[in-house]
């Protein structure tokens, strides 16, 4: 067990198998370490997109884990952990997550999804429906408007170019790095084939599907849509803000996670 710094908030970081497969799981000091969890409290875990880690979430991280158990994940292949010996479905991503969760002792849980990371959450929460309790999906990938890698990588270039801090840009770069081409190049394909609107119609849990109002990779008309794909779905925007709201608006994306999941829990 190793002390991690993220973005203005210290995390403590353990080893995690599952599938087959080697990743990170994250939380604050006042959050129960992995094994221990035994909180009748659902947990909100957070999940990061391709080529990315932790970082990015952290300073949401830390919002959240002050009213709530909160762990964040560094999945296969991304932010220094193994790589995998092949290409890792979308669905292969969800199993690992469920699964590492559960070896974990978290039981109940919040999946808080960004960019490709929505489509590990849709998978996790299709994996284990009787654990997942609530989603959100940050910035969705992959906007109908994006149809090939050309259309995708200039949305994310004008969303760093336009949008984003030098803090997130130099979070998303160096993880970018460590990351590696080879395993970035790896799951590309896999993101842009996913068909996120299809599997999130399968899922029948709450789900909040929140952008920045200047997000160039969830696009408004994309973000309502997915929001309507459910029965329970509802979408919020983050007023002046692009794709990586949650590292630039951290307590406004927190505030409207938690709004959502206290609204619907009474509701259900």
């Amino acid at each position: 067990m190793t002390g991690r710094r993220g973005t203005r908030t210290t995390l403590l970081s353990a080893d995690v198998e599952a599938c087959g497969l080697g990743g990170r799981i994250l939380w604050t000091e006042g959050t129960p370490p992995p094994g221990t969890h035994g909180s009748d409290q659902p947990a909100y875990i957070l999940i990061h997109g391709i080529g990315v880690s932790h970082r990015y979430l952290a300073r949401l991280h830390g919002v959240l884990a002050a009213g709530a158990p909160t762990y964040s994940l560094d999945l296969p292949g991304f932010a220094g952990t193994p790589k995998p010996g092949r290409q890792l479905s979308v669905e292969d991503y969800g199993a690992f997550i469920a699964e590492a969760l559960k070896a974990c002792g978290i039981e109940s849980y919040i999946l808080v999804g960004h960019s490709m990371g929505v489509q590990f959450a849709i998978e996790a929460a299709l994996h284990a429906p009787e654990r997942a309790l609530h989603l959100v999906l940050m910035g969705p990938v992959v906007d109908s408007r994006h149809k090939n890698v050309a259309q995708q990588s200039l949305a994310l270039f004008l969303d760093g170019v336009l949008r984003e801090s030098p803090s997130s840009n130099w979070i998303v770069i160096t993880d970018y790095l460590q990351c590696g081409p080879r395993w970035y190049m790896t799951e590309l394909p896999v993101m842009m084939s996913y068909p996120t609107e299809k599997q999130l119609a399968k899922v029948r849990i709450p789900v909040l599907v929140l952008r920045g109002s200047r997000d160039h990779v969830a696009g408004p008309e994309w973000s309502l849509r997915l929001s309507r794909a459910v029965p329970q779905g509802r979408l919020v925007e983050i007023p002046g803000v692009g794709h990586v709201a949650q590292h630039m608006r951290p307590k406004a994306v927190a505030d409207a996670i938690m709004s959502f999941v206290s609204a619907t829990s009474r509701s259900n």
